[in-house]
């Protein structure tokens, strides 16, 4: 059912009434490619605490865009982990929490919001209302299940993909622009597809990944130093807090072939613990043989935030879902709720004795 009517105008890309319209209204992202020539004011965001994809595409785009003459900012909705810092362009980023009025005025100013790696705008924290809002045109490029498109006047989801990454080079090759893809620009896309891809290892490492990397390989940027800047940048206090979190805070349920990590507010104060700090925690569990399911839920002290990693068929994208506010991938997906961390952990040993079935039908 339509809420608003949408006229667009050609020449422009701007909505010429109401901002809001149905899912079936989400055009394809193709239908921007013509429009690229001419220069926009442009805001580039992604979801809160980004990863390496969410600020690896964002950025990836941002170095594309101002090379056809687009006035483009960056924008993310909460700080991010100090092992991104050395990416190019980042020290421009604005960080919508400490820099609200600013952002603002530019979110305002916009003609096209591009919306990264996050599928409702929900994902953006205090951003939602002001994106919502705003009367530019704004474009998904994302490939988490279940986007909410009547929110996108333009837009690409595919859940196939391996990453945001990935999805910003097609978007960039589709556009006719391959010739843009400078160093800066492969740097960026190649952080996000590493990560998501967990090195490349896992199955959404498909054949077009590889290309695609090749592709940013000739680009003579140094592989190892941004595996390097990603992977061995931590300090001291963050190896203690992994070699408490296997000792003490990991419970094995062997009988549901599940691994659970439950990170007490006091271990994060403990062992000073910050953004990016805990991240691929919960992947350590699927490591040991016949895990099927691994989560971690964090006591954050506003709310409590999980993860959630499997294999073997296990859909944590439906799960997150269903018990905990979440979503994502059907095998890696996250959560949030607001009640005490004893009594979240105590929701997910029923959610994953309710799934005994799934779980449990795998011999050790």
């Amino acid at each position: 059912m339509l809420s608003g009517s949408k006229k667009l105008r050609p020449a422009t890309g701007k909505l010429e009434t109401n901002r809001y319209f149905c899912a079936s209204f989400m055009q394809p992202i193709s239908e921007i490619y013509p429009l690229l020539a001419t220069p926009k004011k442009v805001v580039v965001t992604m979801h809160q605490k980004p990863d390496g994809d969410a600020m690896g595409s964002t950025l990836g785009l941002y170095h594309f865009l101002i090379q056809l003459g687009h006035s483009v900012t960056v924008i993310s909705p909460t700080n991010w982990a100090d092992f991104l810092n050395w990416m190019p362009g980042i020290k421009d980023v604005l960080d919508y929490e400490r820099q609200t009025a600013a952002a603002d005025k530019l979110i305002e100013a916009a003609d096209w919001i591009f919306c990264l790696d996050f599928n409702t705008l929900g994902r953006t924290k205090r951003m939602e209302e002001k994106l919502s809002n705003a009367a530019a045109l704004r474009v998904l490029i994302d490939h988490h299940q279940e986007p909410q498109e009547e929110k996108f006047a333009y837009g690409i989801s595919d859940t196939s993909k391996s990453s945001t990454c990935e999805m910003v080079f097609d978007f960039i090759e589709a556009a006719g622009y391959d010739d843009k893809i400078n160093t800066a620009v492969a740097e960026c896309l190649y952080t996000g597809v590493m990560t998501d891809t967990g090195s490349f290892r896992f199955p959404s490492t498909t054949a077009s990944v590889h290309t695609m990397v090749a592709k940013l390989k000739e680009k003579g940027f140094d592989h190892s130093q941004i595996h390097e800047n990603l992977y061995d940048n931590f300090l001291e206090a963050r190896f203690r807090f992994i070699g408490n979190v296997l000792l003490n805070r990991m419970e094995l349920f062997y009988e549901y072939n599940t691994a659970l990590i439950s990170i007490p507010q006091s271990d994060l104060i403990k062992y000073n613990i910050t953004t990016g700090d805990t991240e691929g925690l919960v992947n350590y569990p699927l490591s040991i043989k016949g895990i099927r399911l691994a989560a971690i839920i964090i006591d954050r002290g506003e709310e409590r935030k999980s993860s959630f990693r499997s294999k073997d068929g296990f859909d944590v994208n439906t799960f997150a879902r269903k018990y905990f506010n979440g979503g994502g991938h059907f095998n890696a997906a996250g959560g949030q709720n607001k009640e005490p961390l004893e009594e979240v952990v105590r929701m997910f040993i029923k959610a994953m004795k309710e799934n005994k079935d799934q779980l449990s039908n795998y011999e050790f």
